[in-house]
């Protein structure tokens, strides 16, 4: 791995350019699209669906997906899962007190619950999850199924349900000759009440409705709709394909925030599944939308969807009170290829990018008039995130060029750039190795990214565009902010646990080593 001595920064307001270049899927859109196994003499995939003609060959676009082990985090308390030790630690942030307690084997991942009060841990070495009391440490053990790897909380803090995800980094345990891989472990976390249900093969995507009453789990056969208004918990299974035995992957669900349909978008298949969660007759339909569609999103007052088509060029708006609704067709800018639509927190303006086309330039959707502006960027983007504020873009670029010129100073280099949202002024930098953890403060005004194998938090500014670093004792694992304060912690590389805290307002850095033996500040 290179060693980083400095960040270069380039304010470059206008670079792009167009070569002869190729650029191909990335290696986890190309091994989606082998996973479907083409046939050419039946025209289908393995996955049951017609292989569309005008599908553009570049698989499916990428995000960003959470890495294990990421600390939890209250307006108090630092929650730290050591899988190594059997233990989790508590780190209170204003006095970087240290407890710990032991919970089950190996527990690798660790939630908090949304009022704070409760830290839950996934111990797959041990099939159990363990429920912490935040402020009195006591720990209560729920055994759960064997076989599972993956755990998902409800926003309210009172569920959680555990599955098998054969995408997971951990393959779960299991003992006797039988595995299931569609089993899951329901656990209300007020009761400790375990209940275990069995939904569509292989399950890969959970989602819950806002007030938490309904979850629906995915798989590529089956939707499984969880009503937990109900007495008796027991899944609702719902066939969401024709084809049961080798359906098209479900590559994303988007569930109504009031929990009256789910929206079904299915590997190169034009058309989506709706999902009346209302109904017991008849619950599914297929909804006409553009070609080859790639992502989907919802309104921030939950009132529409939106599904990028990415070979049709188009945006397709729905009415969520009712979808079955023609909906409204926005063209997206020819000789674009926008794949991917990330909305603004205030939900004022979307930003089109695509992960796997290898385009340096993404649109900004106006979505007062429908505007789009295009905008030229150093190299192809690996994902985007937005501000809180939503005045200012990040922009992710990954080591591959694309169609920039090998004469750019970012050519094999990552990259990572601000865009001013209002002026659509842009100022890019140079990493020297790829950004692996990401965080805003809750006001907007600084963001904080770490790099695979580099002992720096850097630190990005939304006002003047002025990047800064701070060196860390260690190489950094895992990023995270504290909820209503302008506070970071930076998880680090430490046979016995190591964890620094940054507070941006007073620019000092606080480290804690050794936490998982209670030890005292440096």
């Amino acid at each position: 791995m290179l060693l980083l001595s400095w960040l270069i920064a380039c304010n470059d307001s206008s670079y792009v350019s167009r070569d002869s270049g190729s650029y191909g899927p990335t290696a986890e859109s190309q091994d989606a699209a082998e996973d479907l196994d083409y046939n050419e003499d039946t025209g289908m995939n393995a996955g049951g669906a017609e292989e569309p003609d005008n599908d553009d060959g570049l698989g499916s676009e990428t995000e960003n997906a959470a890495p294990l082990l990421l600390p939890a985090t209250t307006n108090q308390y630092v929650f730290v899962a050591n899988p190594d030790r059997n233990t989790v630690t508590r780190i209170d942030v204003e006095s970087l007190q240290v407890l710990t307690a032991e919970v089950g084997v190996h527990p690798i991942l660790v939630e908090t619950s949304a009022d704070f009060s409760t830290a839950i841990t996934f111990n797959d070495g041990s099939d159990s999850i363990s429920i912490i009391n935040a402020q009195t440490m006591q720990v209560t053990d729920i055994s759960i199924r064997a076989n599972l790897n993956q755990m998902k909380m409800s926003p309210d803090g009172k569920w959680v349900i555990c599955y098998h995800d054969l995408n997971g980094e951990n393959g779960g345990s299991n003992s006797g000759g039988a595995i299931s891989f569609n089993a899951i472990s329901i656990v209300n976390l007020e009761t400790f009440e375990h209940t275990e249900a069995v939904v569509g093969s292989h399950p890969h995507d959970i989602q819950f409705t806002d007030d938490s009453s309904l979850a629906v789990v995915i798989a590529d056969d089956y939707l499984a709709a969880i009503d937990f208004s109900q007495e008796t918990i027991n899944p609702k299974r719902i066939a969401i394909a024709n084809d049961l035995v080798n359906p098209p992957r479900a590559e994303e669900v988007l569930l109504d925030p009031a929990g009256r349909y789910a929206l079904v978008r299915q590997y190169a298949v034009d058309q989506l599944v709706l999902v009346n969660l209302q109904v017991e007759q008849d619950p599914v339909s297929m909804l006409d939308v553009g070609a080859n569609p790639t992502d989907m999103d919802v309104s921030n007052d939950g009132s529409q969807a939106f599904v990028v088509a990415r070979v049709a060029k188009e945006i397709w708006t729905y009415d969520l009170d009712d979808p079955t609704l023609d909906p409204v067709i926005l063209p997206l800018p020819e000789g674009e290829v926008f794949g991917s639509l990330l909305l603004s927190p205030d939900g004022s303006q979307g930003i089109l990018y695509s992960t796997a086309s290898g385009q340096a330039t993404m649109g900004i959707w106006d979505r007062d008039t429908d505007e789009i502006t295009v905008r030229g960027l150093v190299k192809p983007i690996s994902g985007v995130e937005i501000n809180p504020t939503s005045d200012t873009a990040i922009v992710f670029h990954p080591q591959e060029n694309g169609d920039i010129d090998f004469n750019s100073p970012f050519y094999n280099k990552f990259a990572i750039s601000l865009v001013s949202l209002d002026d659509f002024f842009s100022s890019s930098y140079q990493l020297a190795n790829e950004a692996s953890a990401f965080a805003h403060t809750p006001d907007g005004k600084l963001g904080f990214y770490t790099m695979e194998n580099m002992p720096y938090l850097e630190i990005l500014n939304y006002e003047s565009f002025v990047p800064n670093e701070i060196i860390l004792p260690s190489y950094p694992i895992h990023l995270g902010s504290l909820p209503n304060t302008n506070t970071v912690f930076i998880s680090q590389e430490h046979n016995l646990g190591r964890i620094s805290f940054y507070d941006s307002e007073e620019e000092k850095l606080q480290t804690i080593t050794g936490f998982e033996l209670n030890s005292a500040i440096e």
